[in-house]
């Protein structure tokens, strides 16, 4: 980590303003070789670290742009590193010109992440706070950001790493008895490892337990709009994305192909999928999205059963729809309600509350979305401190857990200290993948190449 990594950091294309990033130690001697401060004596090198510095970028005689520079000294930087922000006017050619300008002067294009990466290299963060990190710039709803932002801020290791530490002195214990074996002494008190064990078993559960929650943050719920043709799907879509996305039509079997968007409702991300009628026909085209369907239907955790109010038969339907998918959350929809009149209409079946709407009139819509927050069920785990977005998380929590059950089936039966700590080490490991007090490069190029290669 001695070379100078630079990179554009903020959205690709024209704007009005772009922030162009340098970190490592070279820093501030690379950029003294383009940068000429308005008071022509100045040298980033020798100003003080967080002030901001007025000047312009030149290729020699020739000025490129007026810029604003922002000097941050190791280790009061956020990747720890000598860093350095210019930010310029959002051209183009001025972001590549200069871009072309500090490679020149000694720095090369950073990798996707790298910043971060060398944030975490340098302890200015924990791997799961990186992680985060990537989590917070990809998040589209209030949900989504208040999660990433309380992990970015250590929200979710803290507890992890206190728990750690009390592991790791009874480990430190039960392996010195292994050095005084002849002597038969314990220096370990097996009922309060039992107790502790116990008490980080039930946090990790916990901790499980929040990720079907931290899922549908993170990814949005996936919610399957199927019916007859001619029923309202696609007019519907579009009142839930506000926006003309599906194409409406009179004309049965208008759409082809599965059409999908997402809207945040009260914090929570919904990804609406807009399907192909299902009915028998010869179309093969047709026949195509019908199939398609079908497959969108087994992937969605929620569907919008859309049924037409001049057609009748709602229970018969109903009912088959359950038979066929007994383990999917089913909304029994009724669209053109206006069409009802003054029949009573029917509000159950099979337990299922059934939504009336009319999608033409624009009537019964926020109905709908109370029905589609309470059917997501995101509200087992919204008093949770901690709550998990993060698959290598899960999965790593879930070897922790196993483990954890043969340490206290090893405390219950009485085994030899010798395996009660190597059971000790795997919870210990499972642990540190996650802060990344143990880990890898091929682990760490993995997490990190998902990431943008400004930050």
């Amino acid at each position: 980590m001695n070379d100078t990594i630079t990179a554009i950091s903020t959205a690709p294309g024209a704007g009005a303003i772009a922030i162009i990033r340098l970190s490592g130690e070279n820093s501030f001697a690379i950029a003294d070789k383009i940068f000429v401060a308005a008071s022509k004596s100045k040298k980033l090198s020798e100003q003080k670290t967080s002030t901001l510095h007025f000047g312009t970028i030149r290729s020699g005689k020739g000025i490129i742009d007026e810029v604003l520079v922002s000097v941050f000294k190791a280790p009061h930087s956020y990747t720890g590193e000598n860093s350095i922000e210019i930010s310029c006017h959002g051209s183009i050619f001025i972001q590549n010109k200069i871009m072309q300008l500090l490679i020149e002067s000694g720095a090369r294009t950073a990798n996707p992440g790298e910043f971060t990466q060398r944030a975490f290299l340098n302890g200015k963060m924990d791997l799961s706070q990186a992680e985060a990190v990537a989590d917070l710039i990809a998040s589209s709803s209030s949900a989504s950001h208040k999660v990433a932002l309380q992990q970015m801020r250590g929200g979710f290791t803290s507890d992890l790493q206190q728990l750690r530490e009390q592991l790791l002195i009874f480990i430190s214990l039960i392996e010195l008895e292994l050095d005084f074996s002849e002597e038969e002494v314990e220096f370990a008190d097996r009922s309060q490892l039992t107790n502790l064990i116990h008490k980080i078993k039930e946090h990790i559960e916990q901790l499980i337990q929040s990720f079907q929650y931290g899922n549908v943050i993170k990814n949005g719920v996936p919610v399957a709009i199927i019916g007859a043709p001619n029923v309202g799907k696609s007019t519907l879509l579009n009142i839930l994305l506000n926006e003309d996305k599906a194409i409406v039509s009179n004309i049965a079997g208008t759409t082809r192909d599965a059409i999908e968007d997402t809207i945040s409702i009260n914090g929570i991300l919904f990804r609406f999928i807009d399907t192909a009628g299902i009915r028998k026909t010869t179309d093969t085209i047709e026949n195509l999205g019908i199939d398609r369907t079908h497959k969108i239907i087994d992937k969605a955790e929620i569907i919008l059963f859309l049924m037409d109010a001049s057609r009748g038969s709602f229970k018969t339907k109903i009912n088959d729809l359950i038979a066929k998918y007994p383990t999917k959350k089913i909304i029994p929809i009724v669209n053109k309600s206006d069409l009802l009149g003054r029949i009573n209409p029917i509000r159950v079946v099979a337990e299922l509350p059934i939504v009336y709407i009319s999608a033409k009139l624009k009537e019964g819509i926020s109905g709908l979305e109370k029905v589609l927050l309470s059917t997501a069920n995101t509200s087992n785990n919204k008093g949770a401190d901690t709550i998990i977005t993060n698959t290598r998380h899960f999965e790593l929590l879930k070897k922790s857990e196993i483990a954890l059950i043969r340490v206290k089936q090893g405390l219950a039966t009485a085994i030899s200290g010798d395996f009660l700590a190597q059971d000790i080490r795997e919870v210990l490991n499972y642990i540190g993948e996650i802060t990344g007090e143990i880990t890898d490069d091929e682990i760490l190029g993995s997490i990190f190449s998902g990431f943008c290669i400004g930050k």
